[in-house]
Formats: structure tokens, sequence, C-alpha cells
């Protein structure tokens, strides 16, 4: 799971990244330009006394060691074991060491010339004691600076991104589609403005756009019931005569029925222009059995004399409360897509459950297109046939807006399930 970075959390971890970096990077500095000026001071100033010392001591032999409360000084020669001057110290090289002695750290100067040997050392051990101290205080510093840092952060993402909060808090509350939502009128003329601005124009041109989508849906769908209701009454006054030849009723109850079918994809289709459910309190529940015999009884003539059983199976009574032509054309696109593609075998509606069931014996759909079998003009791979690719994709629209669910799996022993199920608020 990717990690949500907010743009505040990213001022605010910034700020503080950049407080601790610097404060650290000062310590780090204090610290090293410490030690080297301690070195340096140090191990200078005892070379120089030496050398001065050394210098003063073969002018006048008289001349005693230098002693203080930190510097001890000794003289010996080469080969005489004055043990005096400690072994550690004895054995360094000519120069400037650091040498511990008994738990103690000492900074060491030593001289080595032919004739004399000479040694002063310093007590260092409470520089040591100073830096360790100094160490913890800049750790402190560190932490104080950092906590500083992500106070300072914490308040400047706050104003930074107090009017894209704003903006945002505004946006929500709006309507989803808003002729006008004025949104640029709240803030200055700043980028966060401008992006209200643009907002408001897209939200403009969007409102127009679906409008005009919703219009041309609905007038084309209002449209096409005149000349629906006319071809059905006239289906059904040619039906009512007695003396039809077979063949020409049979033609006629196909238009009859094809009628029925154009008529409740219109309604649907209003139905998801105007995404309204058309259902209230006192709305009737329709029998999906009786709505899927119905569209059976429809298809069958559609089966081309092919070897294919098509029928209906009903485990339980399962009622929906929902427009009869929203259930007939999301029943009756799963029916068509079976009749399509199944060329021999069986074709089975099973109602129960709380569900409907379509299951074919066709030759399915490969593993990875499954997931994109409802998307819009999608079709898949080496499908041949007429087709637009919208059967389904409306259907997906319909369970959506009916908050039913709908899923498709291949059959272990070959063709396709498509199921629909109901939720028990919906069934009665």
């Amino acid at each position: 799971m990717r990690f949500r970075r907010r743009l505040r959390s990213r001022i605010i971890f910034s700020f503080l990244l950049l407080g601790t970096l610097l404060s650290g990077l000062l310590a780090v500095s204090v610290l090293y330009l410490q030690g080297y000026l301690e070195d340096e001071l140090i191990g200078s100033t005892l070379e120089q006394e030496l050398d001065n010392y050394v210098s003063q001591l073969r002018e006048d032999p008289t001349l005693v060691e230098p002693f203080y409360t930190r510097i001890q000084g000794y003289v010996t020669r080469p080969g005489d074991p004055n043990r005096s001057v400690a072994a550690p110290v004895r054995e360094l090289e000519a120069g400037v060491h650091e040498v511990r002695i008994a738990g103690i750290d000492y900074k060491a100067a030593v001289v080595k010339d032919d004739d004399l040997w000479a040694f002063l050392t310093y007590d260092v051990s409470e520089n040591r004691r100073l830096t360790r101290q100094l160490v913890l205080y800049l750790v402190g510093v560190v932490i104080l600076f950092s906590l500083l840092s992500l106070a300072i952060g914490l308040w400047s993402s706050t104003r930074v991104m107090r009017p894209v909060t704003e903006l945002a808090h505004r946006l929500g509350e709006a309507e989803m589609i808003s002729p006008n939502p004025r949104l640029a009128e709240a803030f200055a003329d700043d980028e966060v403005g401008q992006l209200a601005s643009a907002l408001d124009s897209y939200a403009q041109r969007m409102y127009q756009l679906v409008e005009r989508d919703r219009e041309f849906n609905a007038d084309v769908s209002h449209e096409l019931r005149t000349p629906l209701a006319v071809i059905s009454g006239a289906t059904e006054l040619l039906l009512a005569q007695e003396d039809l030849p077979v063949r020409t009723r049979k033609r006629l109850l196909r238009i009859a029925r094809a009628a029925r079918q154009s008529a409740d994809i219109t309604n649907a289709l209003l139905h998801l222009v105007r995404a309204e459910r058309g259902t209230n309190e006192d709305s009737q529940a329709h029998s999906v059995a009786m709505i899927s015999q119905d569209i059976i009884d429809l298809h069958r003539p559609l089966m081309e004399n092919r070897p294919v059983d098509l029928r209906l199976e009903e485990v339980d009574r399962v009622s929906v409360i929902a427009p009869e032509s929203v259930l007939a054309v999301t029943i009756g696109n799963l029916v068509s897509n079976g009749v399509r593609y199944t060329l021999e075998g069986e074709v089975v509606v099973t109602v129960g459950n709380g569900r409907v069931m379509v299951e074919d014996t066709g030759p399915g759909i490969p593993e990875e297109e499954l997931a994109r079998v409802l998307d819009r003009h999608y079709r898949g791979e080496g499908v041949k046939g007429k087709g637009s690719g919208l059967g389904l994709a409306i259907v997906k629209r319909l369970c959506d807006l009916y908050d039913w669910r709908i899923h498709f799996e291949n059959r272990a022993e070959g063709g396709l399930r498509a199921t629909v199920e109901f939720f028990s608020d919906q069934t009665a």
C-alpha cells in the first residue's frame, strides 16, 4: 500500500529535515573546530615550550625541569633508565603525541637528540570531559532546533495550506454538477484563486456538457415512445385477427416482442439519464422468474434451429422492487450474450437465493479479459459478429444505480456464468 503523502505533511517534514540537518551540521562543525583548535593549540604550545626549555637547558645545565599543575617536564639521556618518565612516554618518537597513562589522557611533546631526551606532558582529561559536555549540549541544541523547526513547519504549513484546504472544503460542499460554483469569489487573486477560477470555468463547461447530453438522451428516449406505441398497437390489432397464417402470426409476435424490448430499453435509459431508480415505498415487486421467462420466449425464435436448450430453472421465488423495464434489460442482455455465443449445448437461467444466474456452454472469456467485460465498447479479442459492446456497459450502469452486484466467471465445465445479486432490502 502506497503511503499517502499529503502536501501539508511534506511542508512540515521539509522544515523538520532542514532544521535538523542545519543544526546537526552546525554541531558537527563546532565539534570538529573545537577538536582541531585544541590539538593545534595544545600541541604547538607544548612543542614550543619544550624547544625553549631544551635551548635554555643547553645554556644552563642547572635549569630545573618544568612542573605545573597539569604540565610536567622530564629530562634524561639516551640509555639512562629514568624511571620518573613513564614507559609509554619514553617509548614515543620525537614530536607531539596523544598517550594514555593510568587511565588519564595526556598530550606529550618529545625531543630526542643524540645527547638529550626531553619530555613535556599535558593532562587533557579535563578537556575531554568538557568536550563530552559540549557534545551533550550540542545534542540538546540539535533537538531544540529540530523541535523549533517542527513548530515553525506546523505553523507555516497551516498558513500555506489554509487557502487550499478551504478550496477543497468548498469544493466538497458544492453540488456535484453546478452551473456556477462561484469558488473564485472567496479567494484572493493568487495561485489558489487562479485554481478556483479554473475550477469554476471547468464546472460550467462540464454542466453544459452534461445538460446537453442529458437533454439529448431524454428527448430521444421520449420521442421513441410514440413510434414504439404505434408499432405495439398495430401488431396487437393484427394479432387479433383469427384468419392469420401461422407464419405471419409468428412474425407479428416477434415484432411485438421486439417493440416491447425496445420500450424496456427506452425506459431503462431514461432512468439512467435521470439517475433515478423510479421506486418508492409503494412500488410493486416484480417476479424475476416471470420476466426471465418472457425474455426466454423472446429469444427462442432467434436460435435459428441451433441445437441449444434455452430454459428457466426457478429454485425459489425472487421478487425485486424495481421497474420491470430495468429488470428486463438487465436479464435480457445477459441472456442475449449467452444465446449469441453458444452454438450448441444449453443456456440456463437460474432464479433463486436472491439472484439470477445465466450459464451457457459457449467459449467463455479469457481470464485476462474478465475484468474488462463490462467496459464500454469492449468486445474482447477475436470476437466476431455484430455488436457495439454497449449492452453489458448499460447493465453495469443499471446495477450501480440499483446497488446490485454483477460478476462474471468461467465455468469449470466450459462456458460462462453471469450472476446478478439483488440486495435483501430490494427483494420481496
